[in-house]
């Protein structure tokens, strides 16, 4: 393992405006990766939270790092194709995807919505199975390839002060996502594709810093790219027994990984 240990190898990066995956965006590429950031966010809007993937392959950039963004709405399948297609036209290759844009409904069940159920399943869930199939392919003919899933702790919905009731919907999500994953690995593995779900833990981003508000207590949470090396390690497993797993954070160092 080298301070650039990921150079010639194209890893993509959903929800990459901000938060997690633009944590983790910067933190490969400064690996040496070429990272293909997508997010449907192109433009500050003063509506949404800040960050563009614009923003995100400038930071790349900035550090001496190799990084383009493709606008990809994960709900939508020919948005998909045209970022595995635009991925390949751009670099050659595609050998990593981490599957981290999501949409963390929350809504209890007696004020929640089918429309609510269904746009989180189009999004939590269906786009795994979209994403999955259209890279495939594609990693398979470069001798392989990882897949990573970004789950949460929500996938085993234990309340606590951090995962309160109201958010059966995005559980439900993040489960079936961590199922996705155990079920694929045996089809993936004689591809050399190896495909894992990790739960980060408790992060602070713009997302959880308006739920819980700026004056709460951050201490014992983890920054952005602090995700970084756990999603690396996971990178590395390409064509390797490592692959179906459910992995937890905070057991990196330690019950798994280096």
């Amino acid at each position: 393992m080298t301070d650039r240990e990921f150079d010639g190898k194209v890893i993509v990066v959903t929800g990459s405006s901000r938060g997690i995956g633009k944590g983790l965006a910067t933190y490969l590429g400064r690996l040496g990766a070429s990272v293909v950031c997508a997010a449907r966010t192109v433009e500050k809007d003063a509506g949404e939270f800040p960050g563009t993937i614009h923003e995100t392959v400038d930071a790349i950039r900035a550090a001496g790092g190799k990084a383009v963004a493709i606008r990809c709405d994960i709900g939508v399948p020919a948005d998909i194709d045209a970022l595995v297609a635009g991925t390949v036209e751009e670099f050659g290759r595609l050998d990593v995807l981490v599957n981290n844009a999501m949409t963390p409904t929350n809504a209890p069940l007696d004020t929640s919505t089918v429309e609510m159920w269904d746009d989180s399943m189009r999004v939590n869930v269906r786009s795994l199975y979209l994403f999955t199939q259209a890279v495939t392919g594609v990693m398979q003919r470069n001798g392989g390839g990882s897949i990573i899933n970004i789950s949460s702790g929500a996938a085993a919905h234990e309340v606590s002060a951090l995962m309160p009731p109201g958010y059966v919907i995005y559980s439900v999500a993040k489960a079936a996502l961590e199922r996705f994953s155990s079920a694929a690995a045996p089809e993936l593995r004689p591809l050399g594709i190896n495909i894992n779900a990790l739960r980060p833990g408790a992060v602070r981003t713009e997302h959880t810093t308006e739920e819980f508000g700026a004056d709460f207590d951050w201490s014992g949470w983890a920054e952005p790219e602090d995700v970084g090396p756990p999603v690396a390690y996971l990178a590395r497993q390409i064509n390797t027994d490592f692959t179906g797993k459910v992995l937890d954070v905070s057991g990196f160092g330690t019950a798994w990984g280096t």
